[in-house]
């Protein structure tokens, strides 16, 4: 366990302690499970699998973070561990926690999965139009929020109130401007029928990072990376040992 900001972080570690760190950080909702299938073929590194505050058996934040929270945790981690020059390895959140990390400290390589980096605009949808209005009549504030957790995404309704605001601020914080000052060498690994993150994003990723490449999983969804697992094993490993 690791402790930052009075709560206690769970993080595993194994592999060659003497070789290339590599971190791999999970998304909303999931925990060290998730990402030990890519962590476990990379054994000759030396892994670091972390649960985020609120997720696995990680203690929940006393208090709402921001973003950069989440990055700081991780580089005082990596710092009690004598880290320099990681690898990084994010889905989903966890891929948006690696892009702004990156874009602030020394990062060696790369790589996402189905990672958010904007915020989404969907003001004429029905579900937003219905629940702003609700939540102007006299009375129906309460009924407005009922309704969001029954009405929002599946990692909403399964947080907790503390979480719930937490990933609130995480999916209204767009990080595109910081996404530009990433310098090293990123690969994108994306399904094509990815529902959480369009495919699109990847590509417009691709844009916004000088030495990127986007690798498509036709057919694909958000979990194209597990749902490959093969392959994109194979990938990371040969993008690692790229001089």
């Amino acid at each position: 366990m690791f402790k930052y900001k009075n709560i206690n972080i769970n993080y595993i570690r194994y592999g060659n302690p003497e070789a290339q760190s590599v971190i791999l950080l999970h998304g909303w909702g999931q925990n060290i499970e998730m990402m030990k299938p890519v962590g476990d073929s990379l054994i000759d590194n030396d892994v670091i699998i972390v649960d985020f505050p609120g997720h696995g058996k990680s203690e929940e934040p006393k208090e709402i973070w921001e973003l950069n929270d989440f990055v700081e945790m991780i580089h005082e981690l990596l710092k009690s561990l004598n880290i320099e020059n990681p690898i990084l390895i994010g889905h989903s959140f966890g891929g948006k926690i690696s892009l702004l990390y990156a874009s602030i400290y020394k990062v060696k390589k790369l790589i996402l999965f189905g990672s958010p980096f904007k915020v989404k605009k969907n003001p004429n949808s029905l579900k937003v139009r219905t629940l702003k209005k609700l939540k102007t009549l006299p009375g129906l504030k309460n009924i407005a929020e009922t309704m969001k957790k029954h009405m929002g995404s599946t990692d909403y309704r399964n947080a907790s109130p503390m979480m719930r605001d937490i990933l609130v601020r995480h999916v209204n914080t767009d990080i595109t401007e910081n996404v530009k000052k990433i310098t090293c060498p990123t690969i994108i690994i994306w399904g094509t029928n990815d529902g959480a993150v369009p495919i699109a994003d990847a590509y417009e990723l691709e844009t916004l990072i000088e030495d990127s490449a986007v690798i498509p999983y036709e057919g694909c969804t958000h979990y194209a990376y597990l749902e490959r697992i093969g392959q994109t094993n194979q990938i990371i490993r040969n993008f690692i040992k790229e001089k």
